[in-house]
């Protein structure tokens, strides 16, 4: 079941004045598909089809976007809550006389007190109201549509559950490992149910989610419990009894300064886009930003023969300007590609096609050593080919494991690389240098 709402009417872009009524649609599997009128109205050029609400980015009076993002989620939240206590199909009047007993209460004599939200609906408030780039609002998206498949898998395949709904409420640690289980197991159940997957569909059929993976998502859901404790939205703390342990990595792997200078001099003469995207790759390796930085920068990042930007990661919280001076191959790939046109730094492809050229990069300059790696689904350790792996964050990889070796100063490296001070993931490079752990095995002699 899922209950959204829509504006029909399509308008000019520059007319502000028409006004379009906000219709709520019902769905549940194929056979439900209703549609009614409620009695908000609002310029469809200022209405967020896809977060059903004032768009986020166009100017209007605050009283009145809070108003309509309110109501949006107190209508859901009602009719989600009396659809779960209709025991047969609804008639196909059904939408239009609950949209009718929300607006006129009393001629139906039910309690005017307000309907707690379902968690859904409250994962949605949490993903306006917290503090999130956009990157990590899509990710938690994810966690979101795994949610709703997971309350029409019990729908599905538990007795006497046709009207599930999950509520912050009810939440136990039995369900969150039952959540867990449907998590982990959803490319099997897109198979056989796949209705549900039509219904809550994701860019791409579902994979093997591995343990660091299934953390990962559950961490998420944990904050939002902890945001709705700390919102008095609930008293529920579930995840008491269902701890979470830390995500396990194997021993970083990166190429060595002479590996990066031999893809550098390899002739791709016959190859010029990947020549040009060689370049990219070891200019990455050499400020050792992130793909999403990289793809953002422009000309203007270059002053005073350092680049600098602030790393999409800390946009939203505490921003932190990065400056990284560069040395002379640096400088060379940037006066190369300086009469590009437009304003990119670099002639960046799509982030996809440029970690298919990593790998080709790799091969063409023979960089076919052993490394090892965890496997992220079985977390057994696993040998493979360097090129075969090779990826954008291997470059980030390179320029934080060759500088961590020459200084072991992990604040230091990290003000480059935009490390936070004290990050954890230094605590993985002190493990991959067999020249310091000689050098420390020397002071003994």
């Amino acid at each position: 079941m899922k209950v959204s709402l829509i504006v029909k009417k399509n308008v000019k872009r520059y007319d502000t004045d028409s006004q379009a009524t906000i219709y709520a649609r019902l769905r549940d599997g194929r056979k439900i598909d209703m549609i009614a009128p409620t009695k908000l109205t609002i310029n469809p050029n200022y209405w967020d089809d896809k977060a059903e609400q004032v768009k986020s980015k166009v100017v209007y009076d605050m009283d009145q976007r809070t108003f309509y993002n309110e109501e949006t989620r107190r209508l859901k939240s009602f009719i989600e809550k009396e659809y779960q206590s209709v025991e047969d199909q609804p008639e196909k009047d059904w939408l239009k006389i609950t949209l009718d007993k929300y607006y006129n209460p009393k001629k139906y004599q039910i309690d005017e007190e307000v309907v707690k939200p379902s968690l859904i609906v409250l994962f949605d408030e949490f993903l306006e109201k917290h503090n999130l780039s956009e990157v990590r609002k899509k990710n938690y998206r994810v966690v979101k549509r795994g949610l709703q498949r997971y309350e029409l898998y019990v729908r599905a395949t538990k007795r006497g559950q046709k009207k599930f709904v999950l509520n912050v409420d009810d939440v136990t640690s039995d369900m969150l490992r039952d959540i867990w289980d449907f998590f982990e197991n959803e490319y099997v159940y897109c198979k056989e149910y796949p209705a549900i997957y039509e219904s809550i569909p994701e860019a791409r059929t579902p994979q093997p989610r591995g343990r660091n993976t299934l953390l990962d998502c559950f961490s998420r859901i944990r904050t939002f419990f902890y945001w709705c404790k700390d919102n008095k939205r609930t008293t529920n703390t579930p995840f008491d009894d269902f701890p979470l342990e830390e995500c396990t990595y194997g021993t970083p792997y990166y190429i060595t300064i002479d590996e990066r200078n031999k893809i550098y001099r390899t002739n791709l003469s016959r190859h010029p886009q990947l020549a040009i995207q060689r370049d990219i790759f070891v200019f990455q390796c050499l400020i050792g930003c992130r793909v999403g930085d990289l793809i953002k920068m422009t000309k203007s990042c270059i002053i005073n023969g350092a680049v600098e930007y602030i790393p999409r990661k800390t946009k939203e919280g505490r921003p932190l300007t990065v400056r990284v001076p560069l040395n002379d191959m640096a400088l060379e790939i940037v006066e190369r590609y300086k009469r590009c046109e437009g304003d990119r730094l670099l002639p960046f492809i799509s982030e996809q096609k440029y970690n298919v050229s990593i790998k080709r990069i790799f091969k063409a300059a023979g960089l076919k050593r052993l490394v090892t790696v965890i496997n992220p689904t079985t977390r057994e350790e696993e040998k493979k080919v360097l090129y075969e792996i090779a990826s954008s964050h291997l470059a980030r990889r390179t320029f934080v494991g060759n500088l961590y070796k020459q200084v072991k100063d992990p604040n230091l490296v990290g003000a480059l690389s935009s490390h936070k001070e004290g990050s954890r993931a230094f605590a993985r490079y002190r493990e991959i240098d067999e020249e310091m752990k000689r050098e420390l095995v020397n002071l003994l002699s």
